[in-house]
């Protein structure tokens, strides 16, 4: 993404970058009258990452909502540094193995239809991780990061945490429904907490979508929502 603000029409800022393979206007500020007006005609077949309140008005006039998230940030100061066993029959592993072999995993996770599914696009999904865990497409992966993996050492769970502009930024946390026991998605981010919390790290941050049940998990492990926007395509 541009790390340079764009500004539209002395309307809206943004910046600028590409989201399922269309062009993206992201953190949206108004900045003067009419923007609304602006995006709507400027900005025809993009994805819009605005306020909830810009994005109604968008919606109103006819773009459809792709994505209703909030960011949501962790304290690791309150984290307790007590330690985190996997479950029985299972290991935590470093966030070291292949696209390929955390790939299955994840498209279990978040089949066609769930709400935080990135893309509906299986392809695409595998393209992208490859350079999220090389740490080329969001940032480098951090040491806190941990996978889940049985008896077999297949992967089966898992928490990514990227450095993200400098913030500790959780890119996936995952666990393959029909492979795992209930309870090991919220134990794995646990005890990524405490790797991070003893690593040095003040926070984690990530983003989870409105209707999605895992927000509640995210909750009682001390995340609190720090801002809310809505993607929509124009």
């Amino acid at each position: 993404m541009d790390e340079e603000r764009k500004i539209m029409a002395g309307a809206v800022s943004y910046y600028e970058g590409v989201r399922d393979g269309r062009p993206w206007a992201d953190q949206v500020e108004v900045i003067g009258p009419g923007a609304a007006d602006a995006i709507m005609s400027g900005m025809r077949g993009w994805a819009v990452s605005a306020s909830p309140e810009l994005a109604e008005e968008l919606v109103a006039r006819g773009a459809r909502v792709l994505r209703h998230a909030h960011v949501m940030s962790c304290d690791l100061e309150k984290v307790e540094p007590t330690e985190v066993e996997a479950p029985e029959g299972f290991r935590f592993v470093p966030c070291d193995r292949t696209p390929e072999q955390v790939l299955p995993a994840i498209l279990a996770a978040y089949p066609p239809g769930h709400p935080d599914r990135p893309t509906d696009d299986d392809e695409r999904i595998g393209k992208e991780l490859a350079p999220l865990l090389e740490g080329r497409l969001i940032g480098p992966v951090l040491p806190c990061s941990l996978l889940v993996v049985d008896s077999g050492d297949t992967v089966v769970a898992g928490v990514v945490v990227n450095d993200f502009q400098g913030v500790p930024w959780i890119s996936h946390a995952f666990r393959h429904p029909a492979e795992t026991p209930p309870g090991t998605g919220a134990l794995t981010l646990r005890a990524v907490q405490v790797r991070a919390a003893r690593s040095g790290l003040a926070a984690l941050g990530l983003a989870v979508t409105h209707a999605n049940p895992a927000k509640r998990i995210y909750e009682r492990l001390g995340f609190v929502v720090t801002e809310t926007s809505m993607t929509v395509v124009v």
